[in-house]
This record gives C-alpha cells, sequence and structure tokens, in this order.
C-alpha cells in the first residue's frame, strides 16, 4: 500500500513538473515571437507590441533632443514589462502632441484604458491643433493588435519629444526593437 502511494505521489510530482516546463516552453515562444513583436499584458490584455519602424506620415524629427539618435538611457516607466530600468537605445526622436488613449481594440476584447502612448500624427484628421482630454477620435496607429481604426477617448495629452528605442526588457525576454513611443521624461541619462 505504502508502494503505490509512493507512486501515485510521484506521479503527481512529474505531471506538475512537466506542467511547468509546457509553461517555460509557451514562455520561449512568445519570447520569440518577440522578434516580431512583444506579446504584453496591457490591462488585462494579451496584446502584441509591433516592432515596426515604419513612422507616421507629417512627424518631424526633433529639433534639439535632449536624447540624441544612436545615444543611450535608461527607461524609468513601465509600459510594459521589463522596460523600468532597461538601457534603451535610441532609434529616432521626435517633436509631437503624445497621448494617453482609452479605446476598444478593432479585434474585441476588453477596453485598454489609458495606453501609452499615441501621437498626434497617428490620430485620424488630427490636423495640427492638439485634442483636449475627453475628445472621442479615431486611432491609425498600429504599434499593437486592435488600434488601429479603434474609436479612443483622450485621457491626456502633452507637448513633448518622443522617442523610438530598442532596448532588452529587464524580464529576461527578447530584444525590443522599434518600441514606439518613451517620451522624454520617462528617459534618464545612462
Amino acid at each position: 500500500m505504502k508502494k503505490k502511494i509512493a507512486l501515485l505521489g510521484a506521479t503527481v510530482i512529474l505531471a506538475v513538473a512537466l506542467s511547468a516546463c509546457g509553461k517555460s516552453s509557451d514562455q520561449g515562444q512568445a519570447a520569440n515571437n518577440s522578434q516580431q513583436g512583444m506579446n504584453m499584458n496591457h490591462s488585462g490584455m494579451d496584446m502584441e507590441h509591433s516592432s515596426s519602424d515604419k513612422l507616421p506620415a507629417g512627424l518631424k524629427e526633433a529639433k534639439n533632443p535632449k536624447f540624441k539618435v544612436g545615444s543611450q538611457a535608461v527607461i524609468l516607466d513601465d509600459h510594459m514589462p521589463g522596460m523600468k530600468g532597461a538601457t534603451a537605445t535610441i532609434v529616432g526622436a521626435y517633436d509631437t502632441t503624445v497621448y494617453t488613449v482609452s479605446y476598444v481594440p478593432t479585434t474585441g476584447g476588453e477596453k485598454v484604458t489609458k495606453h501609452k502612448w499615441v501621437v498626434q500624427e497617428e490620430i485620424k484628421d488630427a490636423g495640427d491643433k492638439p485634442f483636449a482630454k475627453g475628445a472621442e477620435v479615431t486611432l491609425m496607429a498600429d504599434h499593437m493588435k486592435g488600434m488601429n481604426g479603434a474609436k479612443a477617448t483622450i485621457d491626456s495629452a502633452e507637448q513633448t519629444t518622443v522617442y523610438v528605442v530598442d532596448y532588452t526588457p529587464t524580464t529576461g525576454e527578447a530584444p525590443v526593437k522599434n518600441h514606439k513611443w518613451v517620451t522624454e521624461s520617462e528617459l534618464s541619462a545612462k
């Protein structure tokens, strides 16, 4: 009887260990997928971050950015897991109005609230005048699945320099290329 109980206990331990290996494999697959886009949990949603180097039309390069293209900085904010404390390489710097927005993805699912960031040039028919808090807009951003064409509400607006950065997450995931956007106040000199 004791041998049967020991065998049953060993079987349970083996099943748990194999289950954990399955999760590690899934995490490894997510890390592999991050070469094309990074899966992240944003406001309770599993979303994929695009690594495209495509920029919205009309975006103007910053005339005097605090962080020059090619330089490195430390990311101070954590809009995605593993960003805070990561070393970023500056890929681009642009002067624009940047927004936090709330929207329901066109792909369905839960509402995303206070998403950081969408720039003026990623809003349909934006023009040059910044939108006020509470304005209803249509997003043309494609750095997250379900953003392009989504109806959104402006949560906040700020005129600043925004950066496109490459970084390796502090969580050990694969490097992220062309992350859009990090504001100047979210970076610190290395």
